[in-house]
């Protein structure tokens, strides 16, 4: 259902309290001004500055500059208890809309005024709405207000504000240059996909900006949206953003079937994709040894698809005071949402949740709440946002989350030919030719190594032959394996273990090669 057409229905059932969450004051109320006309109610504004003021004239005055000239319709309103007093006193059907009251939700007797308020309006064709960018409704109220999420500004909006700028700009730059405009259809759109998850105001100014870095419009505009996101995670706890630049499937050895999942979605976030039919990519599961590659992985599959990847960390979700763990999913979520379209990486996230499963463990239902405003997001988000989760446990996982992923990918330990492009990809990165190495040889001798346990025994290679003052040769990275303990032999148990949950649960990310070597049968 539209946003303006659940408001409306919400007035015609004469609901007396909404909350409307959202930080698009002046979005909000435009919306509302238009459906308040179409209802035939009178729409009016109440700010602890002003009082309760019409809407026209307090947009007016905004619009103007002469704040002034936006008089209350009665002196008592501006008291935060009088204009409560005032409304049921109000002549007429009308929109009430409070901007900023939450913070005076901490106040007994407002909670006890707005409860009257609720049982005086309920006959009349009157709604009072809260207005407010977070959400933090006293427990006494809970039954009696009805809560709006209002949706962030839509592509179809995103568009026609793109549109109204290329429309409206200069013929010349301020220093005289030409305007460059060089947007193709298909970076329009792919321009106006960068811009989904912020709010129209943050769209405006973020265009008008790369209009001016750019002396006009062009694909290099996209960047410059990337970057305004990345100066939203700023003020984010749980989130960090993750540079994956220097990153490629030529980073990954092996693990061929998930490079090939992620070849056939790299254009699912076009709007060929939806017009196709298809959905956005909800979520992937990555589980398996650990060392085998899972959170590299992870960021990979950000920099293939050519999006941000935004790292959360369930340890700054969780806090002590009570509600403020969930507060804090909730506002990660979201942050997640007006970054996207991106990759949300959360990594072991068995861990993050271990609250679950420890029976010597009680954290008074939290763990299980933020699981459940996780499960919901991951459900019912529209947003173009993709979870990568990776797990070394993953029995440690309620089924309920493990449904919710498109794919669940189980990666083991490398096969021989894998563990040949591991010893590569490695040994390029530290400017070495392979070609100089004997890397069947390595291969050979490396059975039930991880990929992060090759790396190790390169690394412990190349410092035996630095401390000798000589090149690194294959019997140095060969003395340096005999000397490693692999996870396969310290944890035998554990990994068949997991093979065995694997079976039917999830799909190979490398071709089966039989035990111990990447196949899980």
């Amino acid at each position: 259902m539209h946003i303006k057409d659940l408001i409306r229905c919400l007035l015609r059932a004469r609901y007396p309290l909404l909350w409307i969450l959202s930080q698009e004051e002046m979005r909000v109320l435009a919306t509302l001004n238009e459906v308040a006309c179409r209802e035939r109610m009178k729409l009016l504004v109440w700010t602890v500055t002003k009082g309760l003021v019409p809407y026209q004239a307090l947009a007016k005055a905004w619009l103007e500059g002469r704040p002034d000239e936006a008089k209350p319709v009665n002196e008592d309103t501006q008291d935060y208890l009088g204009v409560l007093h005032f409304i049921p006193r109000y002549m007429g059907e009308a929109i009430f809309v409070l901007l900023d009251f939450h913070h005076f939700l901490s106040n007994p007797v407002v909670i006890r005024a707005l409860k009257d308020l609720a049982r005086e309006i309920a006959p009349q064709q009157k709604t009072t709405i809260i207005l407010s960018p977070t959400l933090n409704i006293p427990p006494d109220l809970e039954k009696e207000i009805q809560i709006i999420d209002f949706p962030l500004p839509t592509k179809e909006e995103l568009a026609a504000i793109l549109e109204n700028i290329i429309a409206n700009l200069p013929e010349e730059t301020e220093d005289g240059k030409p305007t460059t405009f060089a947007l193709t259809e298909e970076d329009k759109e792919a321009l106006v996909r960068s811009l989904q998850g912020l709010t129209a105001q943050e769209a405006e100014s973020v265009l008008l900006q790369a209009a001016v870095r750019l002396g006009g419009l062009t694909p290099e505009a996209i960047k410059i949206v990337t970057e305004a996101k990345k100066a939203i995670l700023r003020n984010s706890r749980a989130l960090e953003f993750y540079p994956t630049h220097d990153l490629s499937l030529e980073h990954v050895g092996g693990l061929d079937l998930l490079k090939a999942w992620l070849k056939e979605r790299a254009k699912a976030f076009t709007d060929k994709a939806r017009e196709y039919g298809l959905p956005w990519p909800k979520g992937v599961l990555l589980v398996g040894v650990p060392g085998t590659g899972k959170s590299l992985s992870a960021k990979t599959i950000a920099a293939e698809w050519g999006l941000p990847l935004l790292y959360l960390s369930m340890g700054a979700i969780f806090q002590g005071v009570v509600g403020a763990s969930e507060e804090n999913i909730r506002t990660a979520l979201k942050t997640a949402e007006a970054i996207a379209p991106c990759v949300l990486w959360l990594d072991e996230i068995e861990k993050g949740l271990a609250g679950l499963q420890s029976s010597s463990f009680s954290d008074a239902g939290t763990t299980a709440r933020v699981l459940g405003i996780l499960l919901t997001w991951l459900q019912e988000h529209s947003a173009p946002v993709v979870l990568v989760a990776t797990a070394n446990d993953p029995n440690a996982l309620p089924p309920e989350l493990l449904r919710r992923f498109d794919d669940i990918f189980a990666l083991d330990l490398p096969t021989f030919e894998e563990r040949i492009a591991i010893f590569s990809i490695h040994l390029r990165k530290r400017n070495r030719d392979p070609e100089n190495f004997d890397l069947a040889l390595l291969a050979s001798e490396t059975e039930g190594f991880t990929g992060a346990e090759i790396e190790k025994a390169v690394v412990a290679g190349m410092f035996k032959a630095f401390a000798q003052d000589r090149e690194v040769t294959t019997e140095d990275i060969l003395e340096a394996c005999r000397e490693i303990v692999p996870i396969s032999r310290t944890k035998a148990d554990e990994i068949q273990a997991l093979r065995n949950w694997a079976i039917g649960r999830a799909r190979p990310a490398s071709k089966s090669a039989g035990p111990n070597t990447g196949g899980w049968v």
